[in-house]
């Protein structure tokens, strides 16, 4: 069974830099893909990156391209989201997900079959 366990989050000013870490625990084989989303209040939950397992590739989301890498550690089953240059607008709750597979598209949350109980990133102007 998967369990996604979040680290990292914090409260930081504009400009900082941050690392968040997800660890993908109680699992004999391995995900297609590993990714984080992001959720302010009263808005949806926002796609921001992903990485595949196999061969490393990865994607982001627009506000975020630029600022954020995101990467992993295959033997620890860990993926990391650097986020740099940080802003107000990037507060939000950030959410570690992992999927068996996509069906329709990378950065819709209904691909994703795992998700982490998330890490609460602010950021003060």
């Amino acid at each position: 069974q998967v369990q996604l366990v979040e680290s990292g989050g914090g409260l930081v000013q504009a400009g900082e830099s941050l690392r968040l870490s997800c660890a993908d625990s109680g699992r004999t084989f391995s995900l297609h893909a590993m990714g984080w989303f992001r959720q302010a209040p009263g808005k949806e939950r926002e796609f921001v990156a992903v990485i595949t397992r196999g061969n490393g590739v990865t994607y982001y989301g627009n506000s975020v391209k630029g600022r954020f890498t995101i990467s992993k550690d295959n033997a620890k089953n860990t993926v990391y989201l650097q986020m740099n240059s940080l802003k107000p607008e990037d507060t939000a709750v950030y959410y570690c997900t992992g999927t068996d597979g996509f069906r329709t598209s990378i950065t819709a949350a209904a691909d994703y079959d795992y998700w982490g109980q998330g890490t609460q990133v602010t950021v003060s102007s």
